[in-house]
């Protein structure tokens, strides 16, 4: 049977990392939930891989459709979602779905399919080192990264509500515990 997994953290707390990690050792079984967003593409960045870039007023479609499992305006106008086209395409595939999302939309996907989804909160080792890691992004201007410190730091106060906290001080070390979790998972 299909399987989710869920990894969500604070920006900067190292999930993305970790689920790119998690997908290379369990390709055979995992496959990653891109998610939809009305955000610019950033550098690098490719539609379909690593978001579906979707403008605000389409965005709001699909809303109003019912398309998304989840969805949630994080900054103004700009919104993030899992579209269920997305979850029944990689099941269809035969694989488990792993997500890379906020707080908030992981909590919106544990009522969507309770019984069905492992949680994982990625923790940073302290709220210092949070942001450290994202002053050190540079990838933002002062307004938007104080925008994001602030909400990192609320939903810090969220790992109560995931299954597993693993905090991510040493990376290969929270990587092979991430490891570790998701095999159990995979095999339950």
């Amino acid at each position: 049977m299909s399987k989710l997994i869920v990894v969500t953290a604070p920006s900067g707390a190292g999930k993305t990392t970790i689920v790119h990690h998690l997908l290379d050792t369990f390709s055979q079984r995992l496959a990653f939930s891109v998610s939809a967003t009305t955000r610019q593409k950033r550098d690098k960045e490719e539609e379909g891989k690593d978001y579906y870039y979707i403008d605000v007023p389409k965005f709001k479609q699909l809303i109003a459709e019912g398309a998304f499992l989840e969805w949630e305006e994080v900054y103004e106008n700009q919104f993030y979602g899992t579209l269920k086209s997305e979850v029944e395409r990689l099941w269809g595939a035969g694989k488990s779905v792993i997500f890379d999302i906020d707080v908030k939309g992981a909590i919106n996907l544990q009522k969507a399919y309770p019984g069905n989804m492992l949680t994982i909160f990625i923790k940073p080792p302290s709220e210092e080192v949070l942001l450290s890691r994202l002053r050190k992004r540079r990838s933002e201007s002062e307004e938007s990264l104080r925008k994001r410190i602030a909400k990192a730091t609320y939903e810090l106060t969220f790992e109560k509500y995931f299954d597993i906290v693993l905090v991510n001080d040493v990376l290969e070390t929270a990587l092979k515990e991430a490891e570790a979790i998701v095999s159990k998972w995979l095999d339950s």
